[in-house]
C-alpha cells in the first residue's frame, strides 16, 4: 500500500519503510510526525477531499539538512550591473514507519 502525503506545499509518494527529503520540520530528531495524507492507493484506492479521513502516515525523523549550494546570478547589459548570490535549502529526513488507512 502506498500513500500521497502532503508536507511543505509539496505532495510525496510514500510507502512504509521509505526515506523521504521534507521541507524543514520543527522536530527533533528521533521524534515521531504525522503526515496528512491525499491519497491511499493499493487494491482499493482512496481519494480525499482534500484529506482522507482516519488515515494517516507516521514517519520519524533521521535527520535534519541543507541542500546542495545553488547559485543566482543577475545581470543587465550596458549598466555594469552583476550579482551572484547563493542559498541552500534546508530539509528534514524522514523515514515512513507506517501507513495506516
Amino acid at each position: 500500500m502506498f500513500a500521497i502525503v502532503e508536507s511543505g506545499g509539496k505532495q510525496y509518494r510514500v510507502e512504509e519503510g521509505d526515506v523521504v527529503r521534507l521541507e524543514a520540520l520543527e522536530a527533533d530528531v528521533g521524534s515521531a510526525v504525522d503526515l496528512p495524507v491525499l491519497m491511499l492507493g493499493g487494491e482499493t484506492p482512496k481519494v480525499g477531499a482534500p484529506h482522507v479521513e482516519g488515515a494517516k502516515v507516521e514517519a520519524e525523523v533521521v535527520a535534519h539538512g541543507r541542500g546542495e549550494k545553488i547559485y543566482v546570478k543577475k545581470f543587465k547589459a550596458k549598466s555594469n550591473y552583476r550579482r551572484r548570490t547563493g542559498h541552500r535549502q534546508p530539509y528534514t529526513e524522514v523515514r515512513v514507519t507506517a501507513v495506516r488507512g
